[in-house]
């Protein structure tokens, strides 16, 4: 059997079969607009404004809507906008300087203070209670209005986020106090995990300290951190929570804080404790223009100075052997000179027995003639200091031995 084209019905021509270089530019320009645009370089600009301490990234993009935001002059009109060191960017006209460095503290909250910066219902929170002279702070996780204990702050909403995520791993442990009976088996039970109104929570690990007549005193300690995750499990298990204290966030301690106090954790500290955590420092971003490269000069090479000043040049080696034999004959010169001068005289006598010519000193005397001479005479005494001033001729008379 063979194939006949002819069989086939005939196929309806379109538009694009009479202007097919028509359709190819339509087809062409509709992928041009699927395409996305290439993404611009730098950070977001929301976590720039929370990274440089003045506001969170919510807020910043409230602030977008709002028309609150210019950078480089134009008001943005999307948060879907990065920006970079050369970026110029200013809220509500004033600029926005860089970002410090990051900085964490511990902070005891106390009971009854709500953890955000503006409660709707007009309750206290947090961030009233702050010391003055701390800068604009966010909250790693919260704690509820009646809970306390350890509350990270930073100033860097990069770190807190980073730190709020399960994903992180850190342990939070907790002190709690609850109203009603439980076993130690019971407890056990936890660390598989439970499943309360459609919500499942991780594992758990619970150890009962001390059990009163009416409230248990127990240890709990999570990773994930889900809102009211303590009270909602224990309650599950017949216990009501009536104090909730946490004592500990990853490798940030309590301790003896008391409540309502700040202690800053120091830099190098905090580089040790967060490792990898640890973000690097944003671009620096200013309301100034960026200024032109300087061009690069290099300095002249530094000459080789010695004890006196520069060294010469070096020399070539028949200068070298035209000084070598001019101090040899400088030399030989000085000894010449010096065999002339004692020429004819002899050699010399002794040290102190005679003269140049051959006679003996003035006042020289043998040894023998010495003695012969000095017998018979008195010898003068020697003067001392306890005689008195000294005499001009000295006496001849003996001395009397001393005793």
């Amino acid at each position: 059997m063979t194939f006949d084209p002819s069989d086939d019905p005939p196929r309806k021509k379109g538009a694009q079969d009479a202007n097919p270089w028509q359709h190819k530019a339509a087809v062409s320009a509709a992928l041009a607009v699927s395409d996305p645009a290439p993404e611009r370089p730098g950070e977001r600009i929301a976590k720039a404004l929370a990274r440089a301490g003045l506001c969170s990234r919510r807020e910043a993009e409230r602030w977008i809507e709002e028309g609150r935001i210019t950078v480089n002059g134009v008001v943005l009109e999307s948060p879907a906008f990065n920006v970079t060191a050369q970026d110029r960017i200013a809220v509500d006209g004033r600029p926005v300087d860089s970002p410090e460095p990051t900085r964490l503290w511990r902070y005891h909250k106390p009971d009854g203070l709500v953890t955000t910066h503006k409660d709707p219902q007009g309750r206290e929170t947090v961030f009233d209670h702050l010391p003055e002279d701390l800068p604009r702070v966010i909250s790693v996780g919260r704690l509820d209005l009646s809970s306390e204990g350890l509350l990270l702050l930073t100033n860097d909403g990069g770190l807190a986020r980073s730190l709020e995520l399960p994903s992180t791993g850190w342990l939070r442990r907790y002190r709690v106090r609850a109203f009603g009976r439980v076993s130690q088996e019971e407890l056990a039970k936890l660390a598989d995990g439970i499943t309360v109104d459609g919500i499942s929570y991780g594992p758990m690990e619970a150890i009962l300290d001390r059990a009163e007549t009416a409230n248990a005193w127990i240890t709990v300690s999570i990773r994930e951190g889900k809102n009211r995750e303590v009270r909602r499990v224990l309650e599950a298990i017949g216990l009501k929570v009536n104090r909730l204290i946490r004592v500990s966030y990853g490798p940030f301690q309590l301790g003896k804080m008391p409540p309502g106090s700040v202690e800053e954790v120091a830099p190098s500290a905090l580089k040790e404790m967060l490792g990898a955590l640890m973000p690097d420092l944003p671009p620096r971003f200013s309301s100034r223009p960026t200024r032109p490269a300087r061009p690069v000069v290099e300095a002249p090479a530094p000459a080789k100075t010695g004890r006196r000043g520069p060294k010469p040049p070096p020399k070539s080696a028949k200068t070298r052997i035209s000084l070598l034999e001019e101090e040899n004959m400088r030399r030989e010169a000085g000894k010449a000179k010096s065999r002339a001068a004692h020429a004819g005289a002899g050699e010399p006598p002794a040290k102190g027995k005679a003269d140049w010519s051959g006679k003996p000193k003035a006042g020289f005397k043998k040894s023998a003639e010495a003695g012969a001479a000095s017998k018979g005479k008195p010898q003068p005494a020697p003067w001392r200091a306890s005689d008195g001033p000294k005499r001009a001729q000295a006496s001849t008379k003996p001395r009397k031995p001393s005793r």
